[in-house]
């Protein structure tokens, strides 16, 4: 009997890359714990459309292809700031199990004053900004949570995001508020068995 295959795909935020240590620790932490899950995290396009349909397509192409060879796929996702802001529009599009990293939840009205030239610190790339974004962005907005698909982790410490907007938010759902910390997630590496758990992993 095959056993259907684990997907993890692991959303970066906001100019930011696969290279990012949270990344990089998810990317370990499974190899060394859980290597029958197989680990998924894109250099994410500069544009919210361009990006939702990247993600989308790895989703859908994947599952496609080992459709003959495998009974089901099982996809996870895991999304830091903005990159939770996509997660949980792919998690309530597709009704997957999902644990954000002090995600965005307006982030329509945060960028706006990044409009203009940006370069990416990890890549170097150079891309603009532009104001259409922000609609784009406000039309990934999930008005209705499903309460069980999410793990929500905050730090009260956060610099960029003002971590009670998430809190409001996911209400609903499985939080774990950290005082202190900061916009990266101190110590992200020692959540990774609580996301695991959450997940079903073991």
């Amino acid at each position: 009997m095959q056993v259907a295959k684990k997907n993890l795909l692991f959303i970066h935020g906001f100019n930011s890359s696969p290279s990012s240590f949270k990344a990089q620790e998810t990317k370990a932490y499974l190899s060394k714990h859980f290597p029958d899950v197989q680990f998924h995290c894109p250099q994410l396009a500069t544009t919210p459309k361009q990006a939702i349909l990247q993600l989308e397509q790895i989703i859908v192409r994947k599952t496609i292809q080992d459709f003959n060879s495998k009974p089901d796929q099982h996809w996870y996702l895991i999304g830091s700031s903005l990159g939770g802001y996509f997660a949980t529009y792919l998690s309530q599009k597709y009704q997957l199990p999902a644990a954000l990293i002090n995600p965005a939840v307006t982030p329509y009205l945060l960028l706006e004053e990044y409009i203009g030239k940006q370069v990416n610190p990890y890549t170097n790339e150079a891309y603009f900004i532009e104001s259409q974004y922000m609609n784009d962005l406000k039309m990934l907005e999930q008005a209705e949570i499903s309460k069980n698909n999410y793990l929500v982790m905050v730090q009260t410490g956060d610099e960029v995001l003002d971590y009670q907007q998430a809190v409001e938010k996911y209400k609903n759902s499985r939080l774990i508020v950290q005082n202190g910390g900061d916009h990266s997630f101190i110590d992200y590496q020692l959540m990774l068995p609580k996301i695991s758990d959450f997940f079903n992993f073991n």
